[in-house]
């Protein structure tokens, strides 16, 4: 399949863009349905207003704060610990791993 360079016209400020030919080569590959619909300009801005949005797949991120079981430090964990089980900062983890691998 031969692609050429096409001309489009951005939803958000009208302006033209060109849709590359490797662009839609991978438009292709990739098997997208629908042509791109903003300049790079828009799309930039948009993704920086936007932000990097959750896509939903999983569930969402947990921060706890809890106490190092080794030296008592309070710290911050990304998990919800499970009771029974040890937590420990990250330079405890660190230095637990360290000595396990050694």
């Amino acid at each position: 399949m031969e692609f050429q360079d096409k001309m489009l016209k951005c939803v958000d400020c009208g302006a033209d863009f060109v849709f590359t030919a490797g662009e839609q080569l991978f438009f292709h590959d990739k098997q997208f349905k629908n042509e791109p619909k903003r300049c790079k300009a828009c799309k930039a801005k948009r993704v920086s207003v936007l932000g990097a949005a959750p896509s939903g797949n999983g569930p969402a991120k947990v921060e706890t704060r809890t106490t190092c079981s080794h030296c008592g430090k309070e710290t911050t964990v990304p998990f919800r610990p499970t009771q029974g089980r040890p937590v420990f900062c990250r330079e405890c983890f660190q230095s637990r791993r360290q000595a396990a691998s050694a």
